[in-house]
């Protein structure tokens, strides 16, 4: 287990390339299960998530070769339908290769995902959802086996527009006989990316980017190659470490449209920012003043997976803002930690939260016990009066490629300690 030591006070000032999204290639590695072919995926991240995901190809029978940011997954050849429990406890998004695998083999064994500790999370809207597509789904101490006879389209509605159940959905109706509406989906823009590769492979699918979702089944699909989109998420985390240190810092490889609601924020808070096609660049006094309320929703809305790093820039804003987690029960883990650096947060309950800005954070040992939550340490650490060290970076590494590397060429003094 790693640790990340930060000494804090160093303005950040340069450019980086933002990497292809980790939230975008998991669910379209799972999709290479479905056509049985040689497909080619670019722009993909090098993280700890993605490496889960091809040791789940490569133990059900699937061939890989990676050249740089290029996967290439051969899925011909699959033996096995059962997922082992070590590998699906690596990461929650494990559970997004139950679609494609009942979808082209009828049957799929692995056990109830890991990952971050951010409340129940459950995963019954998948399980209802396959059972009214026809799979039966028996479940046991943890272990989950389905299987059916064959996969029926149907209208699905949504309780709450999730994003693992919305592509996990999509990714078992796309061979499902007749057709599958969603309605109620999730609209994030990893959802289109994963629709746009299907539709590559010969899937039909329509409604893309909106609630509802029309995916008319097909008897096959085809080999395709697709370029993953620019992470959003490392993209707003780079954009509020430099609104928090201070400094100006240009990102490449980046779509403004996907972060729209954080660059509002950031402005409102004080900084500069100018928009490109595919670039941003963001300049930061660091001194900043807090927007009085801050909530996370569902895409267009802010992303939870960018609260921890706001919460923790919020603590050295000027003023009050006050924080309403929408999205998972338990996403306050970063909360203590930032507490012991000397932030000003009072907890209301599991999903509401007040920050007060103090005039500087103090150096702390503190402890990432999530992948966000790491991510909003290290910000934090960035600022500090003098040094922070952030235990167990392997959380972080489960979501950002290269960050000790990335932060250092833009001016930060940060290490990586094993």
């Amino acid at each position: 287990m790693g640790r990340y030591v930060i000494s804090g006070g160093k303005k950040l000032k340069g450019a980086l390339r933002v990497n292809g999204s980790k939230n975008a290639a998991l669910p379209i590695l799972a999709a290479t299960v479905l056509n049985g072919s040689i497909n080619v995926l670019e722009n993909c991240p090098k993280i700890s998530d993605t490496k889960t995901a091809l040791d789940i190809l490569r133990h059900i029978g699937c061939e890989t070769e990676s050249e740089d940011k290029v996967l290439i997954i051969n899925s011909s050849n699959i033996s096995k339908t059962e997922i082992p429990e070590e590998l699906v406890k690596k990461m929650r998004s494990s559970i997004i290769f139950m679609g494609p695998m009942l979808a082209r083999f009828k049957k799929v064994t692995l056990y109830y995902p890991g990952g971050c500790e951010l409340g129940k999370r459950p995963i019954d809207l998948h399980i209802s959802a396959f059972r009214k597509m026809g799979a039966e789904i028996e479940e046991e101490n943890g272990k989950i086996e389905c299987f059916c006879e064959k996969l029926r389209g149907c209208d699905i509605e949504l309780d709450f527009p999730s994003v693992g159940a919305t592509q996990n959905i999509i990714l078992a109706a796309v061979l499902a006989e007749g057709t599958t509406i969603i309605k109620n989906g999730a609209k994030e823009p990893e959802i289109a990316d994963l629709c746009r590769f299907l539709i590559k492979c010969g899937a039909e699918i329509e409604g893309i980017g909106t609630s509802e979702i029309k995916i008319t089944g097909v008897k096959n699909l085809k080999a395709a190659t697709h370029k993953i989109i620019p992470d959003r998420i490392e993209a707003g985390t780079y954009l509020i470490m430099t609104a928090a240190a201070g400094g100006k810092i240009t990102l490449e490889n980046v779509n403004p449209i996907h972060i729209s609601p954080l660059i509002d924020v950031l402005s409102k808070m004080g900084c500069k920012i100018k928009k490109y096609t595919s670039s941003i660049t963001l300049k930061s006094t660091g001194h900043l003043i807090n927007i009085p309320f801050v909530q996370t929703l569902p895409y267009p809305g802010i992303p939870t997976d960018i609260q921890p790093q706001l919460t923790a820039l919020s603590s050295v804003a000027r003023g009050l803002c006050r924080f309403e987690e929408t999205i998972f029960e338990s996403r306050t883990a970063h909360i203590p930690e930032l507490i012991k650096m000397g932030a000003d947060i009072e907890l209301n309950g599991n999903c509401e939260f007040t920050v007060k800005g103090v005039r500087r954070l103090r150096g702390s040992e503190v402890f990432a016990r999530d992948l966000r939550g790491g991510a909003a340490l290290i910000t934090a650490g960035l600022c500090a009066d003098g040094i922070t060290v952030v235990d167990n970076s392997s959380h972080v590494e489960r979501g950002y490629e290269d960050i000790v590397e990335k932060l250092s060429e833009i001016g930060a003094d940060i290490t990586l300690k094993i």
